[in-house]
């Protein structure tokens, strides 16, 4: 479970700034501490989708008090750009050993697109890895 921190500020409107950390570029707004929270997710999200877009590093989660929890297809799909990273692998030459077309590796880092667990792991075995699920109590 990757967790990022977050800060909320109240602002004199009743609505909450968000910002984080570990994304400085980050910065959303919420009506109360649920939506906040909501957005906060959303927000990381989209930073994270960006830095891969322009082959940039993802950072770790910090510590903070306040964290928001990102959905567990999207650290799959961070692992997954990360193991790419480390071997030096291109979308072109991931697509080339799957024998799958390029666009079909463009969904599969794609944060918003649901991927199968399936396709998932077939992508890690080609890097050499293995993807492990676990549940916890919360």
């Amino acid at each position: 479970m990757w967790t990022y921190p977050i800060k909320l500020t109240k602002d004199d409107n009743g609505t909450y700034l968000v910002t984080s950390p570990d994304f400085p570029e980050v910065t959303t707004f919420g009506q109360d501490k649920d939506d906040a929270r909501k957005r906060a997710v959303e927000a990381i999200e989209e930073a994270i989708a960006a830095r891969m877009a322009d082959k940039e590093n993802i950072p770790n989660p910090s510590l903070g008090r306040l964290k928001v929890v990102l959905p567990a297809q999207a650290v799959a799909k961070v692992l997954l750009y990360r193991a790419m990273r480390s071997q030096s692998m291109s979308k072109n030459e991931l697509a080339r050993r799957l024998k799958w077309h390029r666009p079909q590796v463009d969904r599969l880092l794609n944060l918003r697109h649901a991927t199968r667990l399936d396709t998932m792991e077939e992508a890690f075995n080609t890097l050499g890895k293995t993807m492990r699920i676990a549940v916890e109590d919360r």
